[in-house]
Parts: structure tokens; C-alpha cells; sequence
């Protein structure tokens, strides 16, 4: 974590945290916090999975006053918008991330990559 305090348990646990700090009072008063991700999972015989099928929940240790800051959600495929960070402000929270299983699946390391990306305008 950014400060350094123990905000998640990994490896069960990822840490997710977005901060904005504005330079100049001329620019933007909020960035925007968003995360890509592929439509499927796949593996190396082309076998497909559903991002859809990937969920997260959120949470904090430590007390934290917004545990829910990060919004818990479901991966769509493509760019979601997460949630808005104000000037001068830290977002952080631990997400745990599950698989629904709805059908079954040829056995196999599937394989996707997920980005968060923080757009400072």
C-alpha cells in the first residue's frame, strides 16, 4: 500500500488504491478511476470463460472510515468507470475476486489481463 499500513490480507486479497493530487487550481477538480478488461478468459486450446463470470467484493482492515470507496462489482469486457477520486483525496480498498462457475469447463490455465487505469484530466 501507499502509506505503508496493511489494508489487505494477501494473497487471498488484492490491494486497489487511487490517489489525486492537482497541480495547479486550473485543472480538474476530480480524475476518474476505470479498469479493462478482455471479454474471456482463455487458455491454450482457445477454450473460453466469460470475464463476466469474475466478480469482486471489497473490504478494509485497519478501521477504515469508506471501506466501499472502490465499488464492489463484475467484470463486463471492455472499460468500466469505477468511481471518481476528488482532488486531495486516496481511494484504497482490498478486493477479493470470485468465480461464479456457472458451466463446466475444460481444464486448463486460463489467462487474461486486467487493467485499472486512473485518468488525471
Amino acid at each position: 500500500p501507499y502509506d505503508q499500513f496493511t489494508v489487505c490480507a494477501p494473497p487471498a486479497q488484492v490491494y486497489v488504491g487511487a490517489a489525486y493530487q492537482r497541480r495547479l487550481s486550473t485543472q480538474a477538480a476530480n480524475a476518474m478511476l476505470q479498469v479493462t478488461a478482455p471479454a474471456n478468459l482463455v487458455n491454450p486450446a482457445g477454450d473460453l470463460i466469460p470475464i463476466s463470470e469474475i466478480s469482486w467484493t471489497v473490504s478494509a482492515l485497519g478501521g477504515d472510515a469508506n471501506p466501499t470507496a472502490i465499488p464492489a462489482g463484475a467484470f463486463l469486457g471492455g472499460t468500466q468507470f469505477l468511481t471518481n477520486i476528488a482532488q486531495g483525496t486516496m481511494r484504497e480498498n482490498c478486493h477479493t475476486f470470485r468465480f461464479a462457475n456457472t458451466a463446466i469447463r475444460a481444464s486448463g490455465i486460463y489467462r487474461g489481463t486486467v487493467t485499472y487505469t486512473l485518468t488525471m484530466p
